[in-house]
Formats: C-alpha cells, sequence, structure tokens
C-alpha cells in the first residue's frame, strides 16, 4: 500500500521551520497517538505513524524514511504505509518491527492473552513485520539537510524506548507525563532503567516538548519540568499503596488482584501481565532496600 500526501488541515501545528506535530484523536490519547513530520531539504522523515495517520492514507509530505520510538503496537502502526520508505528503530527494539513474534516477545505475553492480542495488533493496529528495519544507537544523528534528529535513548518502558532531539523540538515519545504515570510493564521494561531515564531527560532544554499522548505539546522548559516531576512521583506513590498492603503477608497474586496499575474496570488482554511485572519489580525493590522480606515461598511482607 502506497502512502498519499494528504493536507491534515487545523491538526497539523508546526513548531519549527522543520518540525509539525500531526495531532491524534482525543490529543492523542490511546490507540491514538500524536505523530511527528521532519522536512529537510533533502530528505523528510515520519516518527511513530500513528492509527490515526493510517486513517488518513497519509501525511503532508512525500515520506523517505520512517523512525519509530520504539516498537510498541501503536507507535508502529503505519509502518506498512510507507512501504517504500527505510525504516529505523533502536537496535534494542529491532525484534518487535520486524516480526509479529518478536513483537509479542517483547511483551511477553503467552496462551490466550498472547493469541488475543496478537489479533488486536493486526486487526487494529494494522502490524505488518518490516524485516528490512534497520538499527541505531544512542546519539545517532538522522541529517535530513536543513535538519537534524539525533536520538536520545531512554529505555525502561523498553529496552530501545528513545527521545529524539530535533532543533528547538523534544520528542518524548512514551514518556507522556499523564497523571497515569511511567509504564513499565512488560516484559522488556525495566523500573530501574525508567528512572534513569528520567532523570537524563530532565536536562534536556527544549523550546517545545511532545509526548506521543495526551499532553502533546508542551510549551517551554519550566512546565516540562513541572509536569515530569509529577508523572515520575507515581513510581514512589504505587512502591508506597504496595508497601502498605504487604503489611499482611500477601502473594504476587494477590497484588495482581488487587491492581496498583489499573483500575478495576480496566479489560485489556495484557491487564494482568503488566500488574504482574509491575509488582515483581517493586517487591525486588523492596527486598534490595530492606523494606520487605519474603516470609513463606511466595508470600511477602513489608518490615
Amino acid at each position: 500500500m502506497g502512502a498519499q500526501t494528504v493536507d491534515w488541515g487545523d491538526d497539523e501545528r508546526r513548531l519549527s521551520a522543520s518540525v509539525s506535530v500531526l495531532g491524534g484523536a482525543e490529543r492523542g490519547g490511546y490507540p491514538s497517538g500524536n505523530t511527528l513530520l521532519v522536512r529537510g531539504s533533502a530528505e523528510t522523515v515520519v516518527i511513530d505513524p500513528s492509527i490515526d495517520v493510517v486513517a488518513r492514507g497519509g501525511v503532508p509530505a512525500p515520506v523517505d524514511a520512517v523512525i519509530n520510538s520504539h516498537s510498541h503496537e501503536d507507535h508502529v502502526a503505519g509502518n506498512s504505509l510507507f512501504g517504500d520508505a527505510r525504516v529505523h528503530v533502536h537496535h534494542e527494539d529491532l525484534p518487535g518491527v520486524t516480526s509479529l513474534d518478536g513483537l509479542m516477545e517483547v511483551y511477553g505475553l503467552t496462551g490466550e492473552a498472547r493469541s488475543d492480542f496478537e489479533q488486536t495488533v493486526v486487526e487494529e493496529f494494522h502490524y505488518a513485520p518490516r524485516p528490512d528495519a534497520t538499527g541505531f544507537s544512542d546519539g545517532h544523528v538522522f541529517d535530513l539537510g536543513g535538519a537534524r534528529i539525533e536520538a536520545v535513548h531512554l529505555p525502561g518502558h523498553t529496552r530501545g524506548h528513545s527521545g529524539f532531539r530535533i532543533g528547538e523540538v523534544f520528542f518524548l515519545s512514551d514518556i507522556d507525563l499523564t497523571g497515569f504515570g511511567p509504564y513499565y510493564g512488560d516484559v522488556w521494561s525495566d523500573l530501574d532503567d525508567f528512572e534513569d531515564s528520567l532523570v537524563r531527560v530532565r536536562d534536556e532544554d527544549a523550546e517545545h516538548y511532545v509526548t506521543f499522548h495526551h499532553k502533546g505539546v508542551i510549551d517551554g522548559r519550566e512546565r516540562f519540568v513541572e509536569l515530569l516531576d509529577a508523572f515520575h512521583s507515581v513510581i514512589g506513590r504505587r512502591h508506597g499503596e504496595m508497601l502498605d498492603f504487604l503489611a499482611e503477608p500477601r502473594t504476587i497474586d494477590e497484588m495482581v488482584e488487587h491492581r496498583f496499575i489499573y483500575r478495576p474496570h480496566v479489560e485489556m488482554a495484557f491487564v494482568d501481565s503488566v500488574e504482574r511485572r509491575s509488582a515483581e519489580m517493586h517487591v525486588a525493590r523492596m527486598i534490595r532496600r530492606g523494606e520487605a522480606a519474603e516470609v513463606d515461598p511466595g508470600r511477602y511482607r513489608a518490615g
């Protein structure tokens, strides 16, 4: 399928001479997202083509390359739309872009949850493998001619999750600054790496910060730091709530059932897996810190 050049009208916001944000539905709320279009004199790049890009059948310029910030389904939805364009992703996330099996390994889903989510990513997110995709590393620069995109490795959400410096614009991808807080619930996620990435990205100085979901464009460093610190604080809040829950001995299964990440009414194939992975990482942190101990096989208590 070949992508067309499509006028996005008021849904395209120009942040600089080279960078535009193509706003997704509901400010890019999942499953939609906010896609970046970067125009240089030699090449044009689309970063994280969302399901909205697919629904519209293209972007406001011919595209030479697609850059994925990471391999999650909502960020790679439009990869197949730009079949003649090169595809790039951090080398740690290449498996999730090159094959569906690789993407499922990123999530760590098994059994019925895996098969259900496979169907979802193909049917609702238009997933198609790009075995031709190539990897980049931290600090890699894409020179488009008069516009440069520099990759900033910010792991934790996934192993290869990356942001991008583009002149006065910084793309945060899924450091999305929402009240929900950081997502580190996949097998390829890591709590410590995510916190390190939040510390690193706090030093970024830009005129505009862009999230893939919800917040969209944040203007000015002062507002960015305020939102980032609130986002980061969610990790400590979750940790405290889990410690309180472990005032009496509990299993990981009981923590999953209680839910510390998602609200009880949320029903998606991966919810239990995310709750389990998140609880395991927090309990491991508690044990390292001496905040909790395994009092019986598989049962943990604070103190």
